[in-house]
């Protein structure tokens, strides 16, 4: 089969398509047809070297996302050839024509679910769930500013939040942006390339403030943020490239909190709770993960470089 090797630590040119051995399913084992693989940020992180003890061992098949049907299963496990299914991790990487999975790390892709957006489940989806129904703990009539909310883990916490009955603000740094996270059910979205969008903001809330922030780049945002809460708001962050500045006294002052999340901290109990709200928010519609762009797998690199670039409109998505 093919698929992307990295052999050493690097630029996206690493990325390179070999021809390697067809994987074989031992017991509790599923080989899934890869009919497309979601690009994360955290690819990139892996891919430089920059993901501390996470880093993988070289040479490694990147990515944990994707999306196909079963090829073949090994002993024990209860999927059949065929099978609809979509990945959260993998054992031997998502960007390559067939990826090797334990029978836990498989799901059942609902039947209107694209293979492309079955691609962008898990990291994005279940990032964004994990972040309001686990950590966050919204009540309904709440409002949540999403930080970022045209890229793929932001599409989908607009959807759901607006689903759960909350007053959802959404930012993004370009006009097709703004739109995107109008159309997918933001209440409002701001440009945060203006600079009057903090008070913006604060307008919208009535000078009130957001109960809750999903912040995707907090080493630009976070000091930011703090100033934009309400009297024991929270901000949970996603994602940063760096480290930031704050006032701890805008903490204080609001008996706020601000708490860090990772997703590949979650317990098999949490994993498990996260899957069944994605497989019923996926049946009926409430969520809709939106494909920015589907790549052939040889623009591996490319797609590396389009994920880190600003103005993310959707997820990015390789196909085999």
């Amino acid at each position: 089969m093919k698929a992307i090797r990295v052999a050493a630590f690097g630029g996206p040119e690493v990325l390179k398509v070999e021809d390697v051995p067809d994987p074989r399913p031992q017991a509790g084992e599923v080989l899934v047809r890869v009919k497309a693989a979601g690009v994360n940020p955290y690819d990139t992180y892996m891919r430089s070297g920059n993901y501390g003890a996470a880093n993988p061992t070289l040479p490694y098949t990147p990515g944990s996302d994707a999306a196909g049907v079963v090829e073949a299963a090994g002993s024990g496990v209860d999927l059949g050839p065929g099978a609809r299914v979509y990945t959260a991790r993998t054992l031997t990487g998502a960007y390559a024509e067939l990826a090797l999975c334990r029978r836990s790390q498989v799901h059942p892709l609902p039947e209107a679910v694209s293979f492309a957006q079955g691609a962008g489940i898990w990291v994005p989806c279940g990032t964004a769930y994990r972040a309001l129904f686990q950590i966050a703990r919204p009540r309904p009539g709440e409002t949540v500013l999403v930080h970022g909310a045209s890229g793929g883990v932001g599409l989908a916490a607009v959807q759901l939040a607006r689903a759960a009955g909350l007053v959802v603000i959404g930012t993004a740094g370009s006009d097709e942006g703004l739109e995107l996270v109008r159309r997918e059910g933001a209440h409002h979205a701001v440009d945060h390339r203006d600079p009057q969008y903090l008070q913006q903001i604060r307008d919208l809330t009535g000078g009130a403030g957001a109960d809750l922030i999903l912040e995707m780049l907090a080493n630009v945002n976070l000091g930011h943020d703090l100033t934009l809460l309400a009297p024991r708001g929270r901000v949970v962050v996603i994602g940063s490239r760096g480290s930031v500045e704050v006032n701890p006294r805008e903490l204080m002052s609001r008996d706020a909190s601000v708490v860090g999340m990772l997703l590949w901290r979650v317990s098999e109990a949490e994993a498990a709770e996260i899957h069944a709200g994605l497989q019923a928010a996926l049946g009926d519609g409430t969520l809709r993960p939106v494909v920015a762009v589907e790549l052939p797998l040889a623009s591996a690199p490319e797609a590396h470089r389009r994920v880190m670039a600003p103005g993310a409109r959707g997820k990015i998505v390789l196909v085999p």
